[in-house]
């Protein structure tokens, strides 16, 4: 290994063999959704429906919206309809780290809507409180744990920003962070413990589906949504083999392409990796003295995150985001090479005591819009309600969403419809042949204010002056 340059480049510091070997024959199945206790899909949508309200999607925006309608009024008839399956996209293969803000962190909150944050986090708050309270009234046992987050500094020049804390933020300096996490690249830490938690993602996602059924809501499974548009009595939305009429439609397709052509070029798909290793010994956890059951994340603008689960696996992931030309979306993205062997090499980097095998790595698509927090809107005369743009951490903000959504759907002037958070939406980003140049030379400008002690060049100062975010 070499120490010459930032700590997590491209660059490779540890031999192929390791990193080829660390891979042989991991599964590409995601690790959440790799269980024989995946329940079974519901049936498809055949012919015609009618719904009160119609929720397209099955992740996490359009289950919570569902649920939440449901019992807000058990005589609502309520329908969901999903493309595949429920959870079975980035609901059922993110990280399962789950924050309460609604802004994509304390700083990109400031930098949008710095005179409503207050408002923010007492409305984040009150819906993480929420959500905890939904898990335990409705028996959905997804994992949680209140863990709380570490992050680390990992250059020298990221130490002092960990410095300034705010709430019950703690700062750790070198001795005090390797006194939590055994690792020689982490320089500095910063504990939170207000507001973060872990999850099972797919457990959460089956949990929440469950518990739609069991309330009345009908749930089609493998029944795409093909076109909404207006009708006599509403909104009528086809699907492959169907057709629904609806009072009011929420649309939860996020990241996937938008019925709506307003809302076209507000989001693009980008890919992100993650990797989990085999079950850690006894031994192996002490050489890491990783004991409490926090997150990590690092302060790289191209940052990476990390989490144990249940079974003392340590899931790794980040780094890259990938866009793909033209924004397509395809299975086979889904695999990259090239960022799990990365990914490889930046574990081995950070954890040069732990001699494993990583068991799963596979990839997929989030949503991503360039103010990196969730927009909401309407359509239609009203009739149809969105939100997306999640941009990664949606665990936690989708419930509110959903809550938006429904406001929205009412047409009444309520506390959530009033914001600006809600009334604005992010700069849209440009359609091709003009995106993919684009989104490259944004992801090297990136790479480089890494690799120049977090100094950032003209075009993401000019980007961050007009509101505008790009982190991996």
């Amino acid at each position: 290994m070499t120490s010459s340059g930032p700590t997590y480049s491209h660059r490779r510091r540890n031999s192929a063999e390791r990193i080829t070997r660390s891979l042989e024959g991991a599964s590409s199945t995601p690790f959440w959704l790799d269980t024989p206790d995946r329940p079974g899909a519901e049936p498809a949508l055949v012919g015609k429906t009618t719904a009160d309200l119609l929720v397209v999607g099955g992740g996490y925006s359009g289950l919570w919206t569902a649920l939440i309608a449901k019992e807000a009024d058990h005589s609502r008839d309520v329908v969901l309809i999903e493309g595949q399956e429920v959870g079975w996209a980035a609901s059922g293969r993110n990280g399962g780290f789950f924050e309460a803000s609604l802004t994509h962190g304390e700083d990109n909150g400031e930098r949008h809507f710095a005179d409503e944050l207050p408002e923010l986090r007492r409305l984040a708050d009150e819906n993480f409180d929420e959500f905890v309270a939904t898990l335990d009234r409705l028996g959905i046992d997804a994992e949680f744990e209140y863990t709380g987050s570490l992050t680390v500094a990992t250059e020298l020049h990221q130490v002092d920003a960990l410095r300034e804390v705010s709430g019950d933020a703690v700062f750790l300096d070198r001795e005090a962070v390797q006194a939590l996490v055994h690792s020689p690249v982490f320089l500095a830490g910063q504990r939170e413990t207000h507001g973060t938690a872990l999850v099972h993602p797919a457990k959460l996602a089956w949990g929440l589906k469950r518990a739609c059924i069991e309330l009345g809501v009908r749930v089609f499974e493998h029944t795409p949504a093909t076109s909404v548009k207006r009708s006599a009595d509403g909104v009528a939305v086809t699907t492959r083999a169907g057709r629904i009429e609806a009072g009011a439609v929420a649309l939860a397709t996020n990241g996937f392409p938008s019925l709506l052509k307003r809302t076209e070029l507000l989001t693009i798909p980008v890919y992100d990796y993650v990797l989990m290793t085999e079950p850690l010994s006894a031994e192996q956890l002490e050489s890491i003295g990783w004991a409490d059951r926090f997150g990590i994340a690092d302060s790289s603008r191209e940052f990476h995150y990390s989490r144990r689960t249940a079974d003392d696996r340590i899931l790794y992931g980040g780094f890259d985001a990938v866009y793909h030309r033209g924004g397509r979306i395809r299975r086979e993205y889904d695999q990259r090479r090239e960022t799990f062997e990365t990914l490889a090499d930046h574990f081995f980097t950070t954890y040069p005591q732990l001699d494993v095998r990583f068991t799963h790595a596979w990839g997929g698509m989030i949503d991503m819009c360039s103010r990196l927090s969730a927009f909401q809107g309407t359509a239609l005369g009203g009739r149809v309600a969105y939100s997306a743009g999640f941009t990664g951490l949606g665990v936690g903000a989708t419930r509110f969403g959903a809550k938006v959504m429904l406001d929205l759907l009412s047409g009444r002037s309520t506390e959530l419809t009033r914001l600006k958070m809600v009334r604005s939406k992010p700069i849209p980003i440009p359609p091709e042949p003009i995106a993919n140049p684009a989104i490259q030379i944004i992801r090297k400008a990136v790479a480089k204010s890494d690799a120049n002690e977090g100094r950032d060049g003209l075009l993401l100062k000019v980007m961050d002056r007009f509101g505008v975010g790009f982190d991996s």
